[in-house]
């Protein structure tokens, strides 16, 4: 089918899709790389957690569900709709999840979402992962804006997405239900700027400016 735009696609169509999903090497040796079959019990744990229950009301009940999410996951990838990501240490230990979601080629624009396992966090690990998947998106696959949304109250989540760059636009008001009524959220994007150096946020290129 012919398309209706009358601009150039921002990515183009078969970048992702026709290749296989890549590995992404992050700082402290961390690894991030597709899910495999064996992530399911460290998966279903991550949804165990009293802090990743409060900001996500998608869960999975078994290891059989959490092995469906992977094969959609796949597909997902082959079909350009997302990408989905395990934080590993060196590739084995999962440690964390990132994901990009709800991409659009056309205009280059897609959603980041993370979380981090108990044992990990304040560890940099949701930051370092980050800075690893923002700068192989914006600067290696030509996406011209990425962007990152959280509850108010996820105060954590509002640190990473700072530090990694991502500036915070504006508070969407009343926009997301979670386990205890409506919540505002944060929404926050990194954009491709053109004279941003590869693995250089626009936050510390900005700070050697001042």
């Amino acid at each position: 089918m012919n398309r209706a735009l009358s601009t150039p696609p921002v990515v183009a169509s078969g970048v992702l899709g026709d290749s296989a999903q890549p590995v992404l090497p992050a700082t402290g040796s961390l690894l991030l790389r597709p899910w495999e079959e064996a992530d399911a019990p460290a998966f279903l744990s991550a949804y165990q957690d009293d802090e990743i229950r409060r900001w996500h009301t998608r869960r999975p009940a078994c290891e059989d569900q959490v092995r469906e999410w992977f094969d959609a996951y796949r597909q997902d990838w082959k079909g350009e709709k997302g990408g989905h990501w395990a934080i590993t240490r060196d590739g084995e230990e999962v440690l964390g999840r990132l994901a990009l979601r709800g991409l659009n080629l056309d205009d280059g624009v897609a959603d980041v979402a993370y979380w981090v396992l108990p044992a990990a966090r304040g560890t940099g690990v949701a930051t370092h992962g980050l800075a690893a998947l923002t700068a192989w998106a914006l600067d290696e696959i030509g996406f011209h804006r990425l962007e990152l949304e959280h509850s108010t109250r996820n105060h954590a989540s509002c640190r990473v997405a700072t530090k990694s760059g991502y500036l915070l636009e504006g508070t969407k008001r009343s926009a997301a239900v979670h386990d205890d009524g409506r919540h505002d959220m944060h929404l926050h994007a990194r954009i491709r700027e053109p004279w941003a150096l590869r693995g250089t946020s626009a936050f510390s290129v900005r700070e050697r400016r001042m």
